[in-house]
């Protein structure tokens, strides 16, 4: 067996255990909730969203460890990209998706913040005309208390039991399976997407694939895997509420902690191959995300088409660029 022919076996083990294990962290979730009583959007926002976000850290960790800053950036830029024009277009071309008022109104405003934020913080080259973009420590720090901001809703959140979507009175699962359920699911996702994940960047740099495009379409693509077979199984079960709170919640912790904390760890990290476009397009996911849920809080499928669109077009420009 060719070595070509082993990574897409490999591959394609790796999306199988996504897809199956997504559907126990799903069920997990939904119960977990449940049984606590507390608005499945908190667990979309947090345990979901922060466990399918776990393989973006751990290539975040590792790229600067190797010294490999575009890899980084790529990762988390090409993720939160990624997360919103394709995860969840493909998702509401699958089933269209209504979008809770907290959402709308608090939660993408949030994300709205942390990424102009991080775009500010970034685009040294623009402000101070060079080639080069980066995140300093100090930055990192600022990202981290932007993430502060986003717990301290959450804890609002449950405080005041927010969401219009109350749990079940009788969960599926009883608390403690619901606990394995999603520790197995979130293992099981972590392990196929490192599986998919490697596997096509192997195979990718076999065929002469360069770092950047490897960066911001196989590994962002790839790790933002977990994400899209979570928020498709989550609407298909009816929990819409966890499969937007899934994206929001991983773009927010991708931006603030896949970014902040290795380079508030290792210091310093810049670019010369990212820049205003990607950031241009960044920031027009979450404003595209904010307009098409306000319309009449229902994200359809001609929406879901203009995100794929948009993500095309992105994909064609770090092609060409």
């Amino acid at each position: 067996m060719t070595p070509l022919v082993l990574y897409v076996l490999l591959t394609a083990a790796g999306f199988a255990l996504l897809i199956k294990c997504a559907d126990f962290l799903v069920d997990g979730a939904t119960a977990f909730a449940g049984n606590l009583r507390i608005p499945t959007s908190v667990i979309g926002l947090t345990i979901v969203a922060f466990g399918t976000s776990a393989p973006e850290l751990a290539i975040s960790f590792s790229s600067l460890m190797s010294d490999n800053p575009d890899i980084l950036f790529g990762n988390v830029i090409g993720s939160n990209i990624a997360n919103v024009f394709l995860i969840l277009g493909v998702a509401v071309l699958i089933l269209p998706i209504r979008i809770q008022n907290n959402i709308i109104k608090k939660e993408i405003p949030i994300l709205m913040l942390i990424t102009l934020g991080f775009s500010v913080l970034f685009l040294d080259g623009f402000f101070n005309h060079s080639d080069s973009n980066s995140v300093t420590r100090s930055d990192s720090i600022i990202l981290i208390l932007f993430f502060s901001i986003f717990i301290y809703y959450l804890f609002t959140l449950l405080k005041d039991n927010a969401g219009t979507n109350a749990p079940a009175a009788n969960p599926k699962h009883k608390l403690p399976l619901s606990v394995v359920l999603i520790a197995l699911g979130l293992a099981g996702v972590i392990f196929g997407s490192n599986l998919l994940v490697d596997n096509l960047a192997a195979f990718a740099g076999a065929v002469g694939v360069s770092q950047k495009i490897i960066s911001v379409t196989v590994i962002a693509i790839g790790t933002s895997l977990p994400e899209l077979v979570t928020t498709v199984t989550a609407a298909k079960k009816g929990e819409t509420h966890m499969a937007v709170g899934n994206i929001v919640g991983s773009n927010i912790f991708n931006i603030c902690i896949v970014l902040g904390l290795p380079v508030a760890i290792f210091g310093e990290a810049a670019t010369t191959a990212f820049g205003v476009v990607d950031i241009a397009f960044l920031v027009l996911s979450v404003l595209f995300l904010w307009i098409f849920s306000t319309t009449d809080r229902n994200l359809k499928r001609y929406e879901a088409a203009i995100f794929i669109a948009m993500y095309c077009g992105y994909g064609a420009y770090v092609l060409l660029a």
